[in-house]
């Protein structure tokens, strides 16, 4: 189709892999930065082609590049490039690890998906839809074949070719130009019935849409299965689908109910939008305890913010906000192959008998095992069921569960195939992940380290797999305070995904991002600045001005800004990341709000407490009707908000917020949690200013006894507490009392810094 396969100079076309309606697409070579990608290449016409038709596909295919370019979630397709080249319009978008929907249905003949898989579908296309439409931007021609299935799991919708924005839909001379008078754009068998009628097409016309592929993923077949596309169309507009349930009776009926009112005819009667269906999904769907065969191999990218909220995990500790985890490793490194049978179809590509040899690039065998039977497939089966339901039970927060889970699975894995076997490596590697996210990095440690060791020994010290696992162990390293392990581990992980991967590379830029992040916590923030920057502008020209990693990595960029003293041009940062995750991500997203909770912050530190105040008390009001009002990150913004109405004089209030928000925390987090440590400090400030310096006195020595209890007698915070007592006995004319403190607070510096490194908790 195309005469060239050197597209623009930088992509080299190297084989077709799609072919549909408008044209084609590609594997391609992205020689500019030495990447894959997929490239989409509108059909050359010849002149026998009616020259308006092809005014209108050539739009058609403009539009889709423009609407597509402006969506960035993790559930759409990305897309990098767009232009023209010798006459042949292009689009370059990621290249996809999967099989669409269609596909898979055609893999299991034509048969329904496990339930839970139909829902984990539908779960993660709600979520995608939610953001979309938050964008006004309604896609119209929802299908299988436009919904991919990874191999890691996720799902993400493509082909935005007849996406209309939501403002302008209802304008004849936009539909007549972009559609033809009287033609109605879509798939028959997905269309609705306001599409077929002509009618006001709107977001709801999608969630009929995808009621029609969840029906078919459910049952087998699409609502209205007749061959004739008349009858097809006459079925949408005239006729009640067949319940689910007539066809499969171990659906749950509750799922049955949400597709059957995605597919009522009036577009009043559906549920009001995606976000609605989502928790429709997850309130009426729990995770089943069976087990559940997976179509495609089981692994996971780790979770970007999504647009839709999803319940909260547990919280991270202070340290650790904007860091990210590890994810997921794709890349060169060789795998070895899958063996052959039905089984290899529904656990992935590790299910034959392991040895070890296969895939080790040095010689020899792995220590400690010798080959194992081959189990029989439905015990592969299983465990891929369990392991599955184990990775969804984490997306749903229920991170306690997905651990015991995921080290069930890989006890009985590491029984019927091995230590070192890579699904029992795997299944090692994601209960380390819960174990960190569970705020139990020492379990994580060791966790970690197993699969990492094993992952070396059976794949290479330079895998993809095993890098991911080192990774994991420099992040939970950091967890432990210990930074300067961490930095040793991910400069020597990034090197290597460097050598694999490019520099570029997504798990590359990932890594310099978390070793950017490390650097700042032992103290260099200026080599932390820089490297952010740069990373932020690599992150910028691979994914997207306004992806969701580009933004943690200027998030970062804004923190570093700050222990530079550079506050002004950190407010600014943090300002302008805020206006983008708003735009992306939606007002009341946590990251969001997470941004401008820094710029507050900022705000305070450059001297306009007015605007700070302000600024904490909307957020604690959005924080509460979002999260909760006791959840830790409303009142961390409730204890900003006291600390400026400090800083503006207003002390009694001050008081008054910080009692409360030190109360909450108490009963939240617990009385000796840093963050309640914090909040009783306050009180003994607002008390010192309010000239109380009895009262005040008590309540320091409280909080100087926790933290030296809880973080160490020579702990900066345990010295800075010792510091406020000293100081409140000065203001009692304790003069004596207040010097002998000093003493002993300078003799532990003196002893600290001989030692050379900070006790760990």
């Amino acid at each position: 189709m195309v005469e060239s396969r050197l597209i623009q100079d930088r992509y080299v076309l190297l084989d077709r892999i799609g072919r549909g309606g408008m044209g084609e697409v590609w594997r391609a070579r992205d020689e500019s930065l030495g990447r894959h990608v997929a490239v989409k290449c509108l059909k050359p016409m010849g002149p026998q082609h009616d020259q308006s038709y092809l005014r209108v596909l050539r739009e058609r295919f403009r539009r889709e590049a423009r609407v597509a370019a402006a969506l960035q979630h993790r559930g759409i397709t990305v897309v990098h490039d767009f232009g023209e080249s010798d006459g042949v319009l292009f689009l370059v978008m990621e290249l996809l690890d999967g099989r669409n929907l269609s596909e898979l249905l055609e893999d299991n003949q034509a048969r329904a998906l496990p339930v839970a898989e139909v829902v984990d579908i539908a779960e993660q296309v709600a979520a995608a839809l939610a953001y979309t439409h938050r964008q006004d931007v309604v896609h119209r021609d929802l299908k299988p074949a436009n919904m991919m299935r990874l191999t890691d799991g996720a799902v993400k919708i493509c082909d935005f070719g007849i996406a209309r924005l939501g403002h302008d839909i209802g304008y004849s001379t936009f539909s007549s130009r972009l559609t033809g008078t009287g033609i109605a754009m879509g798939t028959p068998h997905y269309m609705s019935p306001e599409q077929i009628g002509g009618g006001h097409v709107d977001h709801r016309s999608d969630l009929y849409s995808l009621g029609c592929v969840l029906y078919e993923l459910a049952t087998g077949e699409p609502p209205f299965a007749m061959d004739d596309a008349w009858a097809v169309l006459v079925g949408h507009r005239d006729t009640a689908p067949r319940p689910p349930r007539e066809h499969r009776s171990d659906l749950p009926a509750p799922f049955e109910r949400i597709v059957l009112d995605l597919l009522a005819k009036d577009p009043a009667d559906r549920p009001a939008d995606a976000a609605e269906l989502h928790a429709r999904l997850l309130d009426v769907c729990p995770v089943r305890t069976g087990a559940v065969p997976r179509t495609l191999p089981e692994s996971r990218p780790r979770p970007f913010a999504t647009s839709v909220r999803l319940p909260e995990p547990p919280r991270l500790p202070g340290w650790a906000r904007n860091m990210t985890t590890g994810s997921k490793a794709t890349g060169p490194g060789a795998l070895p192959p899958p063996p052959p049978g039905p089984a290899a179809e529904l656990t992935g590509a590790w299910t034959g008998p392991w040895t070890g040899a296969e895939a080790r690039p040095t010689t020899g065998r792995r220590r400690g095992s010798g080959p194992h039977t081959t189990p029989p497939p439905g015990v592969l089966t299983e465990l891929a069921g369990r392991h599955q339901e184990a990775l969804r039970l984490g997306r749903l927060g229920r991170w306690e569960e997905a651990g015991d889970a995921h080290r069930d699975v890989a006890a009985e894995r590491e029984r019927v195939l091995g230590p070192d076997h890579p699904d029992t490596l795997t299944s090692r590697y994601e209960a380390a992940f819960t174990l960190s996210l569970r705020g139990r990095p020492d379990e994580a440690l060791r966790e970690y380290a197993r699969a990492a060791s094993g992952r070396q020994r059976v794949l290479g010290p330079e895998h993809p797999e095993t890098l991911a696992a080192r990774q994991e162990t420099a992040y939970v390293l950091g967890q432990l305070g210990r930074h300067v392990e961490a930095h040793e581990v991910y400069a020597a992980v990034l090197a290597a995904r460097e050598r694999v991967m490019g520099p570029d590379h997504p798990d590359t830029l990932r890594c310099r991002h978390n070793l950017a992040f490390n650097l700042g916590r032992l103290g260099r923030p200026e080599e932390s600045y820089r490297m952010a920057l740069d990373v932020a502008a690599a992150r910028a020209r691979v994914l997207g001005a306004s992806h969701p990693e580009t933004l943690v990595t200027r998030y970062e960029v804004g923190y570093a800004l700050g222990q530079l003293g550079r506050w002004t041009d950190a407010l600014q940062t943090y300002r302008q990341v805020a206006a983008a995750r708003q735009r992306v991500l939606g007002a009341e997203h946590p990251d969001t709000l997470a941004a401008r909770y820094e710029a507050g912050i900022c705000l305070g530190r450059l001297g306009r407490s007015a605007e700070a105040l302000q600024l904490f008390r909307d957020l604690a009001d959005e924080r509460t009707q979002a999260q909760g009002a006791d959840h830790p990150d409303t009142l961390r913004a409730r204890h900003c908000l006291g600390v400026n109405l400090g800083r503006l004089g207003r002390w009694e209030e001050a008081l008054a917020e910080a009692h409360d928000v030190c109360a909450r925390r108490a009963d939240v987090l617990g009385a000796d949690d840093p963050e309640t440590l914090v909040s009783r400090r306050e009180i003994a400030v607002a008390l010192g200013w309010l000239g109380r310096w009895t009262e005040a006195l008590a309540v320091y020595r409280e909080v100087a006894q926790a933290r030296q209890r809880v973080l160490g007698a020579d702990h900066p915070d345990a010295l800075a507490s010792r510091n406020d007592e000293a100081h409140c006995l000065e203001q009692l004319g304790r003069s004596t009392e207040a010097v002998e403190l000093h003493r002993q607070v300078a003799a532990l510096r003196q002893t600290r810094a001989t030692r050379g490194r900070p006790r760990g908790r």
